[in-house]
């Protein structure tokens, strides 16, 4: 069997592929097991948490993070990071929010007013446009993923910053008689009973889980995140994974912008702040390997809920907004200390062979 084929075998390996136990079992669902208490606690802390239309609510909120996330899997998976994801947010919306004011062409004396496909597919273009930069920057020029990122999130963040002259763009609705209504919709608008937020995750979702278990992409990802020299050495182009992983992140990214543009009626230059962090956080409790080649979508729209929904939870009983900070970052460590228990369990070297069995003399 090829090095690619291993790497992701052990990506994809059963729950009890080593027989039951129930300690594995545990700690494999651990995002799934923290989900499931957290709406025990708080179903009983509080009469209004545990109802359908809350749950729904909530998962508007948490539809923003899991977009977020789900784009910051593709790239950890390739063993980086992509700490831009938070500034191309903010950016995207303050595109969507410049657009939907209207563009000014003095040389025709012309203003147009783009619809809101035109506003969506721009601000999905540019999030690609700053995933390219991070991604050939990382990949052509050898530039460390956190040094990359980390300086592309202050660029992004100071363009913002530049385009608003730091105000808020407001009242993004549109108006019927210059043809760019709709922008709300996305924020607040159903479709069978389901915030339009929630279907867009949804279906970014199964894209995400159908590309990196049914195609040659996605066991080029997971070979390349679990030994990237192992994996060019079998012919996977691992500078183009590399590439159409930090798009694919900056894509999610400005999605994650609209959308949460769209629920604020606003877009603002500092939207997103930290973010990032929230993203990467969601990935590593629903049990990604920081190190690369191990996660899976499931596990990390998981990890998006657990944080989404405790946070909210806090909020809902009335906590400190200063202790739902700390709550949050102590499930942040504890999900990195199992992390490193599962995976240091999985990287334990077999045991040497006696000299009975090889046959040499001792």
């Amino acid at each position: 069997m090829s090095n690619t084929s291993q790497t992701l075998q052990r990506s994809r390996s059963g729950l009890f592929s080593d027989g039951f136990d129930i300690g594995q079992m545990l700690l494999k669902g651990r995002a799934f097991f923290a989900l499931i208490a957290i709406i025990i606690v708080f179903s009983f802390l509080s009469p209004y948490y545990f109802s359908v239309g809350n749950f729904l609510t909530m998962a508007s909120h948490v539809a923003i993070y899991a977009i977020l996330a789900m784009g910051m899997l593709l790239v950890i998976l390739n063993g980086g990071i992509d700490l831009s994801v938070g500034s191309t947010l903010g950016l995207s919306g303050i595109i969507a929010g410049f657009l939907m004011q209207g563009v000014t062409l003095k040389a025709l004396g012309v203003t147009l007013y783009p619809s809101v496909w035109v506003v969506v597919v721009l601000s999905c273009a540019l999030g690609a446009v700053v995933g390219l930069v991070n991604g050939v920057l990382i990949a052509r020029f050898k530039v460390p993923a956190f040094v990359a990122t980390l300086g592309v999130m202050y660029v992004v963040r100071g363009i913002a910053l530049l385009i608003t002259n730091g105000l808020t763009y407001n009242n993004l609705s549109g108006q019927a008689d210059l043809g760019n209504t709709g922008f709300n919709w996305l924020g607040f608008n159903r479709l069978f009973n389901v915030p339009i937020g929630v279907l867009v995750m949804i279906v970014i979702a199964i894209i995400g889980s159908l590309m990196l278990n049914r195609t040659a992409f996605g066991r080029w990802l997971y070979a390349s995140g679990g030994n990237e020299r192992a994996a060019e050495l079998s012919g996977v182009p691992t500078k183009r994974v590399q590439i159409l992983v930090y798009m694919a992140s900056g894509v999610c990214a400005a999605i994650a912008g609209l959308i949460l543009s769209s629920q604020l009626t606003s877009a603002g230059p500092t939207a997103g702040t930290s973010y990032e962090l929230t993203a990467i956080a969601a990935v590593v409790i629903g049990g990604a390997a920081l190190t690369g080649g191990r996660g899976n979508i499931r596990g990390t729209l998981l990890g998006a809920f657990v944080i989404g929904f405790l946070s909210d939870g806090l909020v809902i009983i009335g906590i400190s907004s200063y202790w739902q900070t700390v709550f949050t970052g102590g499930v942040i460590v504890l999900a990195v200390l199992l992390n490193a228990v599962q995976y240091k369990k999985r990287a334990k070297p077999a045991p040497k062979a006696s000299p009975q069995q090889t046959g040499k003399p001792a």
